[in-house]
């Protein structure tokens, strides 16, 4: 293959998922190179990731950022390819023989295991499942939640797990008109679920979740919000971790103020009450095949200011339950042919470079959460694309490149394997029959919620004239 010199070159990038760090690594490339191709490859047929799957579907404001997305994707030089697995329909290999880079933002799609005795029992499911499960995700179709008990138990206390207690203790009407599925919503309504627990190991002050998201469960018109007194004492690092005075202070202080005002018996007569539970951790689910009830170990707060850590007092607690999510992270996938931490779930980088034993991968780039973990805000990625982005750019002007087929190399191999290839003008085309589904039930969208129903719609209006 001829090579050229790179100004005449038509560099060719492969981003491999949908979602906001994928979006936002287009979007970077497209700035400092407007003529790049940037074709991005996601799974589903549907685009954006957990911004369509993974945000509260009460919390539509979130989802903003689509419209942005949306517009990356108009770019001439952009293409989508979705209801295509990369590592599944195509090996990476494939993909790194006809683009000079591929870039992996397939992100942590995975929960966390707590791994204690009885996490089989069944009850005991991830709340990513459960998310997954309410936003319509076509994996978590066909989950089922039993919701038939009176105790929920969530474990963990960002705001995933917030989310979670406001879906659970929401009333029917605060959610029918929002994007939840259709399904998750009969079963929510059928939900006997009185009493929900959110159980953090460490203490309020270093709780996870956002102010405006506790806010969220103080207002709640069914559910009243209460938190043992006796959870509440500080001890003298977390005293100090108040009084630090930064912006990250300024949240814990308006967290833990709003916690003592709910640290009191409640008199309230809402039918359901969510309780915020410190300084437990979960060490055994028991129960007979299915869950029953879940034993904690009271910890204490141990370590220097801002690094405290939780230990177990040799005291224990068990709660009565028939549903447990934990929400207590998220973990990368491995895909064929990629190297993966498994430790941290992670794939293993340098500012973005993929790393296979310490030492480049060439032309193999990571973004997003399993370039960084699950951490941070949708907004987040744009920093983090903006830095691979930079690594890419700069080794490929530090070497001559050879022209590459890029999708016209692809396209053959997928018809190959009779695969529906879903370009952003056929997934338009589903967004517009979900948002009129939607309107007959005063609803933003009512989601297809699995593969074919979607693939349907497009092999319908393109048989359409």
């Amino acid at each position: 293959m001829a090579s050229q010199t790179n100004n005449a070159l038509p560099l060719q990038v492969a981003i491999i998922g949908g979602g906001p760090a994928g979006f936002y690594t287009a979007q970077a490339l497209f700035r400092v190179r407007p003529d790049i191709q940037v074709d991005l490859y996601e799974r589903l047929p549907s685009p954006f990731g957990l911004v369509r799957s993974g945000v509260a579907p009460d919390h539509q404001k979130l989802k903003r950022p689509i419209q942005l997305y949306e517009q990356i994707a108009n770019h001439t030089n952009f293409n989508l390819i979705a209801n295509v697995t990369v590592g599944v329909d195509l090996p990476i290999a494939a993909l790194s023989e006809r683009y000079h880079a591929v870039v992996l933002a397939n992100g942590t799609e995975s929960g966390r295991l707590m791994n204690i005795p009885g996490e089989h029992l069944n009850g005991c499911h991830s709340a990513t499942a459960f998310v997954g499960w309410y936003n319509g995700h076509p994996d978590f179709r066909d989950h089922v939640f039993d919701l038939s008990h009176e105790n929920a138990i969530i474990v963990g206390q960002g705001n995933v797990a917030i989310d979670v207690c406001r879906i659970l203790t929401k009333t029917v009407d605060e959610l029918c008109h929002t994007d939840i599925a259709e399904h998750a919503l009969d079963a929510l309504a059928e939900s006997r679920i009185r009493q929900v627990y959110l159980v953090g190991r460490r203490g309020p002050v270093q709780a996870k979740f956002t102010y405006q998201e506790l806010k969220e469960l103080t207002e709640l018109s069914a559910c009243v919000l209460e938190t043992p007194a006796e959870e509440l004492i500080l001890n003298p690092a977390s005293e100090s971790e108040l009084a630090k005075g930064d912006g990250a202070t300024r949240g814990r202080v308006r967290n833990y103020e709003t916690l003592k005002k709910f640290a009191i018996e409640s008199l309230s007569t809402k039918p359901r009450r969510c309780t915020l539970r410190f300084l437990l951790s979960p060490i055994k689910l028991m129960g007979d095949q299915r869950l029953q009830q879940v034993m904690f170990e009271r910890n204490r707060l141990t370590g220097p200011v801002g690094q405290q850590a939780a230990l177990g007092t040799g005291e224990y607690e068990t709660i009565d339950c028939g549903l447990l999510l934990s929400s207590i992270g998220y973990h990368g996938t491995p895909m064929t042919g990629v190297p993966f931490d498994s430790a941290q779930g992670i794939i293993p980088n340098q500012q973005g470079r993929v790393l296979d034993h310490d030492n480049p991968v060439s032309g193999l780039y990571a973004v997003g959460w399993v370039k960084r973990g699950p951490t941070g805000l949708i907004g987040t990625n744009k920093a983090d694309a903006k830095e691979t982005v930079t690594a890419l750019l700069s080794d490929l002007s530090n070497h001559t490149q050879s022209t590459r087929a890029g999708l016209a190399g692809i396209l053959p191999l997928l018809k190959q394997q009779s695969i529906k290839v879903v370009h952003f003008s056929d997934w338009q085309k589903i967004d517009q029959n979900e948002i009129e589904r939607g309107l007959v039930k005063v609803k933003p969208r009512e989601k297809f919620t699995r593969v074919a129903d979607m693939l349907s719609v497009v092999a319908t209006e393109s048989n359409n004239p």
